[in-house]
């Protein structure tokens, strides 16, 4: 990754665990946040659970066979790898890594408390 420090928190012992269902797309719950991890092969991405445009639930959107993924109200199209708005609408989607290691998959978080932290 970038360098950036991350909590990482797993998801699962298993991608199988996780309903993929036909569009790749599953929802998994983190800190108390529904969270949308998305496949492609064998490759896995945390993003928001909600459009950033106007709340469509992008677990019910799918993934494009450029591996972006379509929200289900407007069609507006997001880089499940780094957020950017790929349809040309301006709007950035949070996203999160996610691994997949021998013992689970993992995603990671910014530090509970993000900047508050240092003060601990």
């Amino acid at each position: 990754m970038s360098g950036k420090a991350y909590d990482w928190v797993q998801i699962a012992e298993s991608p199988d665990e996780l309903d993929f269902g036909d569009n790749g797309i599953a929802v998994a719950e983190v800190r108390e946040k529904k969270i949308c991890i998305g496949r492609v092969g064998d490759r896995y991405f945390g993003f928001a659970y909600k459009c950033p445009h106007a709340g469509g639930i992008l677990a019910d959107g799918y993934i494009d066979a450029l591996g972006n993924v379509v929200c289900p109200l407007h069609r507006y199209k997001f880089s499940m790898g780094n957020g950017r708005n790929v349809s040309g609408e301006g709007y950035y989607l949070k996203n999160w890594p996610v691994e997949c290691r021998p013992d689970g998959l993992w995603i990671g978080l910014e530090p509970a408390g993000g900047f508050w932290n240092i003060f601990r």
